[in-house]
């Protein structure tokens, strides 16, 4: 059984290996069952109860796919660093002004010329499940975290 200091500690620890990352490249299940990769910007570091945020447009396929089928992966890659980070996870459209408020960024601006007035602006939310890592400075041996 995983304690929430435990749980703390391996969102710490995934917070640290993804936080000079600028994107990740999400991966969704198309219609046709094969998978689908496309970059996304982070939004924000991990969150306490193990969710990431990315902006999108609603009416995006990536949204049309995870409507369908929520599992998601999110790859993370620092090749300086030899640092590789595969995290799994369950996503779902967020159409919360709100959080959108509080997650937004300046440099957001390049996609959503509008900002948070986009007309089509909505966020994703993956929950994490699973992470694996592979982190020169520790071993090239894959590390996991269930969240």
């Amino acid at each position: 059984m995983t304690t929430s200091t435990d749980k703390n500690q391996d969102i710490y620890k995934l917070r640290g290996l993804i936080k000079d990352i600028e994107s990740g490249m999400l991966t969704t299940i198309d219609e046709h069952g094969s998978l689908h990769s496309r970059p996304m910007a982070q939004s924000t570091e991990i969150q306490s109860d193990g969710t990431l945020w990315f902006f999108t447009n609603a009416s995006s396929h990536k949204v049309f796919e995870i409507e369908h089928r929520q599992q998601v992966n999110v790859s993370f890659t620092s090749p300086n660093q030899q640092r590789y980070i595969s995290i799994s996870g369950i996503a779902e459209l967020v159409k919360d002004r709100n959080k959108m408020q509080e997650l937004w960024k300046p440099e957001l601006q390049a996609w959503f010329s509008q900002g948070l007035d986009e007309p089509d602006i909505a966020l994703l939310k993956v929950k994490i499940n699973r992470a694996d890592y592979w982190d020169s400075h520790s071993s090239f041996e894959a590390q996991s975290i269930s969240l």
